[in-house]
């Protein structure tokens, strides 16, 4: 007997009654069974309904897999029904990984082509959202004449379907130019709005679409300040505020246009002034308008006077009771501290309260900006404020305070005292969340001022005395103490409150350091050092410090133990020695940043000169030091050309040696740049091994010349199954605006059949707060690559 096959609504009443997972699972493995064979018997009227309940069952997360033919079939039916539920199933089940999805290309477009609006809407929406590249290669044209149909309904669905093609493949970008010019007079919100939108694209990947829509930047102030003064459609006005969704597109807008272009930021900064100036601050819808245009201003070529209103506007955003717009006001604000950092100090006040926020994301991101907001001029009370925060703030951002308070004290400390008293309230109050220099940055600090020697080692006795576990504060005070233990004991510092140190109380301090379970064995290295030290520094006898010398030399701790034994013997065989083996450690000169990296360079080519052996027996030599000179020329720290025929300072530098002239290394493969878009450019360049002839090293050199970050930054590779390739990591994943250190990245290829190479990369990244995702293929490569 066959079992009927069940409606959909009836299908979704029984899956909801499913009282246990397992009864729902019986009941879509019978329905798909069904399912199944009603495919099989191929009834065109049952085809519809049947897809309809698999693509309900596959939103349950069931497999539906094999109704991607169906779908096919359905879209290639001349009923709408079936087109309707056909489009549907292939924008669930098919995407750019099956195969399947090119099959649907041709009804596609013969459904474009056809007038019947309803149907060009479903093929519209199909392809904006599971189109391929070279789907949506084969069907530009077809949208592009659709772009310019009287139907508002098909044009709105035209232009996204734009949008999306675009993201595909840029390169479609002019074919879409000379619609958009027109699209810009409609008065229809839903293609103005679509319109924004692609422009916006557009301006994004084709350098020359950006140029030729600076032309249409009075237009697009027009349309913006109608809908500022007298509204655009009440229909879509939201709390008093015209087309807030429209205002906001068009500002993104306006800011790409108005980057690095003077005469277009000049014609849109009265408007950016009346819109800043106009706008409800009431309602969110008014708020997100306000901080599209902060960042318009803050982005383009702006008077003084309007980028000083815009930080204002944070400013007034940092006292709204809603979380997310005071979260937002502090984001910008740190964007902006580094262009406008007179502007935004003038709001330090409210950003310190802001530190005190109970939502953790709100308090981190007031930290961040209050570090960033500390000068010189105001270091003093900042510092204050920033070590009151550091004594309540949450343990997961003790850490980044107490850097931030160190970092921001080594820059602007106004003398040194008051730079030694921040760094031991620092290690005072979360000495266990510093940095791992601290510690030698607080030594160095205190043996470079000599006239605070006596004045440092009373504040750290009087610390240790206090708390012994903060092991860096312990660290820094058995070193003091080791090294000036005599002004200790004087007792004559007038900074600090009088008190009688005995020598006891001194030593018992210390080996009560070495007997805490909290002290690490690093700690026990400085207690145990500062001991010995202290047996020159003493008056007294140097009995109780050789006794307990003596028990640490059978200590588990095996570097604590030779520190023992050795200070043992030095005790025993070497006491003549011992008061000049202790004496107090020598100023360590401090590594100047300042010193650049073509110094650096030419300092350690120097070096290589001085070192280079006069007359070497091996032919490989040479090829060795061609490697070491060209490394010194390399700003990526990889080898990436081998010297030139010509003649070079590397050659002369082997004629000058008498080396053994080696074979001429091959000629140079010319570099190649592959990618190029909004300030974001990839490099490639190429070394052949000289140990395998068919080993090709290709470096990714990926710079950012625009003016901001580009941040998560992957490039992954692809090559034919002829060839091998490994990638090694790069060198990191930011890139920093306006030509910062550039990402570098080896590529290790083996094609032994020497086969023209090929290659598929596929780019992800973050720039400008959007992710962006690049996938192109490289076919031009020099012929030296593969043959």
């Amino acid at each position: 007997m066959v079992v009927p096959s069940l409606r959909l609504q009836d299908l979704i009443e029984e899956i909801r009654g499913a009282k246990t997972q397992a009864q729902e699972r019986e009941v879509i493995q019978k329905e798909c069974a069904q399912i199944r064979a009603s495919f099989r018997d191929g009834d065109p009227l049952q085809r519809h309904r049947q897809l309809a309940k698999l693509l309900y069952v596959h939103m349950l997360g069931y497999p539906a897999h094999f109704g991607q033919m169906e779908c096919l079939k359905l879209i290639a039916s001349p009923r709408f029904t079936d087109k309707r539920v056909g489009y549907l199933g292939a924008m669930l089940l098919l995407d750019e990984r099956h195969d399947a999805h090119l099959l649907i290309t041709n009804s596609i477009k013969n459904d474009l082509s056809q007038g019947n609006q309803p149907i060009q809407g479903l093929a519209l929406c199909t392809l904006s959202t599971m189109g391929s590249a070279e789907m949506c290669r084969d069907l530009a044209t077809e949208v592009e004449k659709l772009l310019l149909q009287p139907s508002p309904y098909v044009r709105k669905k035209a232009i996204l379907t734009a949008v999306h093609m675009i993201r595909k493949d840029p390169e479609l970008s002019s074919i879409f130019l000379p619609p958009c010019t027109k699209l810009l007079r409609e008065r229809h919100h839903g293609i103005l709005l679509g319109t924004i939108t692609l422009i916006t694209e557009l301006c994004e990947r084709n350098p020359a679409a950006l140029r030729h829509f600076r032309k249409v930047v009075p237009q697009l102030v027009q349309i913006l300040r109608t809908l500022v003064t007298t509204g655009y459609s009440t229909e879509h006005s939201i709390f008093g505020v015209s087309d807030p969704f429209l205002q906001v597109q068009i500002l993104r807008l306006l800011r790409i246009l108005g980057r690095n272009h003077e005469e277009s930021s000049e014609t849109m900064n009265d408007l950016l002034a009346q819109v800043a100036t106009n706008t409800d601050t009431s309602r969110n819808a008014g708020n997100a308008v306000l901080l599209e245009t902060v960042l318009t201003i803050m982005a383009i070529h702006s008077a003084a006077g309007l980028r000083v209103l815009a930080v204002n506007i944070l400013g007034r955003f940092l006292l709204n009771n809603d979380k997310n717009i005071r979260y937002v006001a502090l984001t910008s604000l740190l964007q902006l501290v580094q262009s406008d950092h007179s502007a935004v100090q003038r709001h330090r006040s409210t950003v310190v309260e802001c530190l005190q926020e109970t939502d953790a994301s709100l308090s981190r991101r007031a930290l961040e900006l209050s570090l960033a907001l500390v000068n010189s001029s105001n270091v003093r009370a900042m510092m204050k404020e920033l070590q009151a925060f550091l004594e309540s703030c949450p343990p997961d951002l003790r850490a980044d305070c107490a850097s931030g308070i160190l970092l921001a004290a080594e820059r602007f400390a106004p003398s040194k005292r008051w730079h030694i008293d921040t760094i031991l309230h620092v290690l005072t109050t979360a000495g266990a969340h510093v940095r791992d220099d601290a510690v030698a940055n607080l030594t160095q600090l205190i043996g470079e001022a000599e006239e605070l020697h006596t004045y440092s080692v009373h504040r750290l006795y009087s610390a240790l005395a206090e708390d012994i576990s903060q092991q860096p504060l312990v660290q820094v005070a058995a070193w003091c103490i080791g090294e000036y233990g005599d002004l200790l004991l004087e007792g004559n510092c007038e900074e600090t409150e009088p008190f009688q140190v005995e020598e006891k109380d001194v030593l018992a301090l210390l080996e009560k350091v070495l007997q805490s379970h909290m002290s690490l064995p690093a700690t026990r290295g400085y207690a145990i050092t500062a001991l010995m030290k202290l047996s020159t520094r003493l008056r007294g006898d140097n009995n109780r410090i050789r006794q307990v010398v003596s028990i640490y030399g059978s200590c588990v701790d095996i570097e604590l133990q030779q520190r023992a034994v050795e200070y043992n013997t030095l005790f025993q065989k070497y006491d003549h020695m011992r008061a000049a083996i202790l004496e107090k450690m020598p100023l360590v000169e401090r590594s100047d940043p300042s010193i650049n990296e073509e110094a650096k360079k030419k300092q350690a080519g120097a070096q290589l000169l001085e070192a280079t052996a006069p007359a070497p027996t091996e032919p490989q030599t040479t090829t060795k030091l061609l490697d070491l000179l060209d490394l010194l020329d390399d700003t990526s720290g990889h080898a990436q050309h081998l010297p030139p025929l010509d003649p070079s300072p590397g050659e002369a530098l082997i004629h000058l040696l008498d080396l053994p002239c080696a074979p001429p290394p091959p000629a140079p493969i010319p570099s190649v740049r592959v990618f190029e878009r909004g300030g974001l450019q990839l490099d490639l360049s190429f070394m052949r091994s000289l140990e395998n002839p068919a080993l090709l090293l290709v470096t990714a050199t990926t710079t950012n010349s625009s003016k901001e970050d580009v941040t998560h930054f992957i490039c992954q590779a692809a090559v034919p199954k002829s060839f091998q390739l490994q990638l090694q990591a790069p060198s990191g994943n930011t890139i920093p605006a306006q030509g910062g250190l550039p990402i570098t990245q080896v590529f290790r290829i083996l094609n032994p059949n020497k086969a023209p190479l090929r290659l598929k990369l596929r780019l992800t990244y973050n720039h400008s707060g959007q992710p962006v995702q690049e996938i192109f293929e490289v076919d031009n490569l020099p012929v030296e690559t593969w043959q």
